[in-house]
């Protein structure tokens, strides 16, 4: 080994082919970072092991690496998904059982993982303070339930942060669901057993209007209906007669019907439904009578279960609509001599990105066409040879230039100060950067009307406080800047940021999914969104009133629908908070000066042309 050489290397890569063995994939990409461990379809991201490879650091990699293998090889999706509830803390347990399943019967079968699993519990939960907690009530259900799933299943004994929360609640698991519990042994080895199991569970403690519909029961209805069928054909193929010639006998059997009974001549379940169906809705239109009433559209298109009390005092609003051009021209007066220090700094990092887009725009062309621009370097041909036809040229396209580039920012309270600032001057720089590269780029701010709920709230107590109101606040969309907007002309609306009072309260997953369908409808191709935030979704008012992780689980559900769909490139800056929990591409920063090479890093990765140098840009963000 060379004296430069990482003594780690050698474990991480002995670790990585372990993983890929005990998951049962040669193809599972395996990659260390400082950012949270996180596992994919065919990608494990695991913690990184430094020089030092301390006991703690090893423990910790290959607890993580042994439980994502052992998901990965024992784990369905489609299954998972098919008997996954709609509820949220349903889901919760539902999720928690699973991923207990999979270690358990790792752990089983391959007794050398149960140590490592032992280790990253153990890390977890002393990260998440679950030693300090004393009363049952502050002790998560879900991971309790997981907790005694793996202590059943294997009869080892939790590590002590873990088993205090699982004591914590194990009289109310074992008391409303014990009796179901005994059976675990019957079904540890099949996930669709086992879900159904975990149903049973979530349904004795309390939770079964959050199961929705039984998924094994929607096949009945189909089948009813084709025995319903299969009773009804002898006894028109009784009239009919022929049985070996099925289209003679229909014939036969609808003219004899008609002759003996004109009412029986529809005999056929489906045709009576169909012309019931019909009937039924020209005698509404004959009478006047409007149809009955469809249920309203979902709030969120990301979770059908999310709820806004009330949606009238919500407000999207241009950023000149709420400040006079006097305001805002001091405003921004006072935004550019608050950073004058950092502007250089910014335009710099602002060029060194139109150097790069820049250099992809160096005109590349198709040479010998029939038509296009004259190519005058071949016109020598045509004087030696006057027979020569003229020679024509015609200029690539770029990649990137059908492109548009949102930018969301936090108008949290906590942003307040230089956060906001630097966040208002870095969309500014780029904003004019990216336009002079001929991609346009969208600006907005998401906040609320009022601390603590608004007149939602105060329509909520008049009401009488009813329980799981939804979100609690009036929201304010800010738009800054539209796409189609020139920088020179809305240059004095970010300077808005600086208003006293405008920052409020976040609530970060119905931004992301209002800017998200402000972006869809845009008619370019390519379409990007980085989103500048430093702190989880935070109202006081809705999480007063609902269960605590109520508006990080829909940012969660937002973000997994944009990047299930993938019409949309998503990226996320954290200012002092880690986002890479909640967004697969991710960056966090420790110090709001390190946000304007953040952004413009991230940008200028995605508009790499050559892949190999985007992988490249991929491994220095993540080491």
């Amino acid at each position: 080994m060379k004296p430069t050489d990482n003594p780690a290397d050698p474990f991480k890569k002995a670790l990585a082919e372990a993983t890929r063995t005990l998951a049962n994939e040669p193809d599972l990409k395996v990659s260390y970072s400082v950012d949270p461990p996180g596992l994919s379809n065919d990608s494990a991201r695991l913690p990184q092991v430094t020089r030092r490879m301390t006991r703690d650091e090893v423990m910790l990699a290959r607890g993580v690496a042994d439980a994502y293998a052992l998901r990965t090889r024992f784990h369905d999706s489609s299954t998972h998904a098919r008997y996954n509830p709609q509820g949220e803390v349903a889901r919760e347990i539902y999720e928690a059982m699973e991923t207990a399943r999979c270690e358990s019967v790792g752990m089983r079968a391959m007794p050398g993982t149960a140590g490592n699993i032992d280790a990253k519990i153990a890390a977890e939960a002393k990260r998440l303070g679950y030693g300090d907690i004393n009363e049952a009530s502050q002790a998560p259900l879900a991971e309790a339930a997981g907790y005694l799933v793996r202590h059943l299943a294997t009869g080892r004994d939790l590590p002590p942060d873990a088993a205090n929360v699982m004591e914590l609640r194990r009289g109310f698991l074992e008391q409303h669901a014990g009796g179901t519990l005994e059976a675990i042994e019957e079904v540890l080895s099949d996930q669709k057993a086992f879900a159904r199991f975990a149903r049973q569970v979530i349904d004795d403690l309390g939770y079964g209007e959050e199961l929705g519909e039984d998924p094994d029961f929607e096949e009945d209805p189909e089948d009813q209906g084709d025995e319903a069928e299969e009773e009804q054909s002898p006894e028109s193929e009784d009239q009919g007669g022929d049985e070996n010639d099925q289209s003679d006998s229909s014939e036969e059997q609808t003219e004899e019907t008609s002759e003996a009974d004109p009412d029986a001549a529809e005999a056929q379940v489906s045709q009576d439904d169909a012309d019931d169906q019909e009937m039924t809705e020209d005698a509404q239109m004959q009478e006047g009578e409007p149809p009955a009433d469809l249920p309203p559209p979902p709030i969120s298109e990301a979770d059908v279960n999310y709820k806004v009390f009330a949606t009238e005092f919500d407000e999207e609003i241009a950023a000149e609509d709420l400040a006079s051009p006097q305001e805002l021209e001091r405003l921004r007066a006072y935004l550019d001599q608050q950073l004058d220090p950092l502007k250089g700094a910014v335009s710099r990092l602002a060029n060194r990105l139109q150097r790069r887009l820049q250099a992809q725009q160096n005109r590349s062309w198709d040479f010998d066409q029939e038509e296009g621009v004259l190519d005058a370097g071949r016109l020598a041909r045509v004087v030696a040879n006057p027979t020569t036809p003229l020679s024509f040229k015609v200029e690539q396209d770029t990649e990137f230039r059908d492109t548009v580039v949102t930018l969301l920012l936090d108008n949290s309270g906590s942003m307040r100060g230089r956060p906001i600032s630097i966040a208002a001057i870095c969309a500014d720089i780029l904003s004019q950067t990216l336009e002079r590269c001929q991609v346009k780029v969208e600006v907005l701010g998401f906040t609320t009307r009022a601390w603590k709920g608004g007149q939602s709230r105060e329509r909520w107590l008049q009401q009488g406080r009813p329980d799981q109101p939804g979100r609690l606040n009036d929201l304010r969309h800010i738009i800054y800047k539209r796409a189609d907007a020139p920088w020179r002309r809305v240059r004095p609306n970010l300077g808005l940021m600086m208003k006293e009072g405008l920052l409020k309260e976040n609530i970060d997953g119905e931004a992301l999914e209002w800017a998200h369908k402000r972006l869809t409808g845009r008619p370019e191709a390519r379409r990007i969104m980085m989103v500048i935030s430093d702190g989880a979704p935070v109202d006081d008012s809705t999480l007063s009133a609902n269960p605590p992780n109520y508006l990080e689980k829909h940012l969660r559900d937002v973000i997994a629908m944009i990047e299930r769909r993938k019409q949309v490139e998503l990226l996320a800056i954290g200012i002092g908070h880690d986002v890479t929990r909640y967004y697969q591409r991710a960056v966090t920063i420790t110090d709001v000066e390190q946000l304007a090479g953040a952004m413009t890093e991230q940008l200028a990765a995605l508009f790499e042309s050559d892949p190999k140098a985007r992988a490249r840009a991929d491994r220095r963000r993540a080491g």
